[in-house]
């Protein structure tokens, strides 16, 4: 429900903070006549099905769900690739991708879905370029979201791309949202992965180093907490999280100096040292390469107007 409600939200906010209630005309097709029934049991009526709509669709967002395999059916396909020359733009929210992807549309394009089935796209698909870690990807006039409430992320995209940066920034406030996360920020942070290892020895590291980033935190430190050789703890740590040990010590720390940046006024080297960084220039080169801005340039953006110096 909320791939199709969150973006219709914001679209709908923009109208009205820009003062133009005939703007756009938000219409919800279905592939059936009828009402649809969403995975969490609620109903709503589509205005119309996909082969019974007006033409001149500007945009078209197509929605994801828990199992979209069963609406891949070839007259939506073919529907789909027409719309894709036809129209200004053209995205997905969530899973949604997959019906992109049925259609050849993302074909030699970068593009991103749910972090849950990121790897099923990539694998299934091998022509399309997935970025797991994004919350939103454009490629040309093709655009897809990340799971769920990422949806909502791309529709503010799209209005400051159609309303300009004021309208959205007033969307943004008013849903209580970021008008822009940073374009290489995880789908989800250092704190919940710590929560998906399945083997408690894991999940134990995990919490582990998110309340020790100020130490060294090398392999063979983690390694002995962990009751394990080095080369077997790297295994498994790598088996049940699909990342190595030290990217995620590197992540946990660039999240939690995103957090004291967004929060605080702390300056640059303390930050450093609290996070584990060590200096400015480490930390610097961390922020760079993970979430593609400075930690400056992220402050200017993402702090708190209330923050302290603590």
């Amino acid at each position: 429900m909320l791939d199709v409600a969150g973006p219709a939200d914001v679209f709908s906010e923009a109208m009205r903070q820009s003062g133009l209630p005939s703007a756009c005309r938000i219409e919800v097709l279905g592939t059936v006549a009828g009402p649809i029934r969403a995975s969490n049991g609620m109903r709503f009526v589509p205005d119309a099905t996909f082969d019974s709509v007006a033409p001149g669709i500007d945009t078209l967002l197509v929605a994801g769900g828990p199992d979209i395999d069963p609406h891949v059916a070839p007259a939506l396909l073919d529907w789909l690739r027409a719309q894709a020359g036809q129209v200004r733009r053209i995205g997905s929210v969530c899973s949604g991708a997959f019906l992109l992807a049925h259609a050849g549309i993302l074909d030699g394009k970068r593009a991103t879905t749910h972090w849950n089935c990121s790897a099923r796209l990539a694998h299934g698909f091998p022509g399309i370029a997935v970025e797991p870690d994004r919350i939103y990807v454009r490629d040309g006039a093709v655009y897809t979201s990340a799971g769920i409430t990422a949806g909502m992320d791309l529709a503010l995209a799209l209005v400051e791309e159609d309303f300009g940066r004021d309208i959205a920034m007033r969307v943004a406030r008013e849903f209580v949202m970021f008008l822009k996360r940073p374009g290489g920020q995880s789908q989800f942070s250092t704190h919940l992965a710590a929560q998906s290892a399945e083997k408690d020895a894991i999940r134990g590291i995990q919490s582990w180093v998110l309340d020790h980033l100020d130490q060294a935190l090398t392999i063979e430190q983690l390694a002995r907490e962990a009751g394990m050789s080095t080369r077997h703890f790297a295994r498994i740590f790598k088996q049940e999280t699909a990342q190595t040990p030290g990217d995620f010590v590197d992540l946990a720390r660039v999240d939690a100096a995103r957090r004291l940046l967004e929060d605080s006024e702390v300056p640059l080297k303390r930050i450093a040292a609290r996070s584990g960084f060590g200096d400015t220039s480490t930390l610097r080169r961390a922020f760079t390469r993970r979430l593609g801005v400075s930690p400056l340039d992220y402050r200017r953006r993402f702090r708190d107007p209330g923050a302290r110096l603590t």
